[in-house]
């Protein structure tokens, strides 16, 4: 059976995985990238990229209700609060990622999202879309073997541990 055929009937993820194995197996996430194991500029996982959105979603929520009263017993009032939180949440996002390389979970756990290219900083044109598609849930739970989201793929960057 020719190689193609065999990816095709294998199914859909065969074909890609195939793909993802031509540089051979990798032992670690970044060890293609030239990324050390664990510590400093290593890849961070995604469990500790979850725990920083979950603190910003947070972070985003105390600071709406600064301007905003949620009322949990009104649906109206509490989706208006929730869209609102969302917004800030994409603002601190957006910002933080763009000026520092990082949010204050993510400085707070330890990581920082750099340039694949090597440059400086991230930059808006990168951190806003980056924010947006991270909202979009699907792109930042799709990831490769280096532990990059289909997000940090689109734009060119990736998350590494500071620590």
């Amino acid at each position: 059976m020719s190689r193609w055929t065999g990816t095709w009937l294998s199914g859909p993820g065969a074909a890609l995985e195939a793909i993802d194995n031509a540089d051979g197996p990798v032992r670690y996430r970044g060890e293609r990238l030239g990324l050390p194991e664990r510590g400093p500029g290593s890849v961070a996982s995604n469990g500790l990229r979850l725990g920083a959105l979950l603190v910003d979603l947070v972070l985003a929520s105390l600071v709406t209700s600064v301007f905003l009263r949620p009322d949990y017993g009104d649906p109206a009032t509490m989706w208006r609060f929730n869209i609102w939180a969302g917004l800030v949440w994409l603002v601190i996002s957006s910002v933080g990622v763009s000026l520092a390389g990082f949010t204050p979970a993510k400085a707070l756990l330890g990581m920082r999202v750099v340039r694949m290219d090597g440059t400086a900083l991230v930059g808006p044109f990168r951190a806003i879309p980056r924010s947006v598609l991270i909202a979009l849930v699907i792109p930042a739970a799709i990831t490769d073997k280096d532990g990059r989201g289909l997000h940090d793929r689109l734009v060119g960057t990736i998350v590494l541990r500071t620590r």
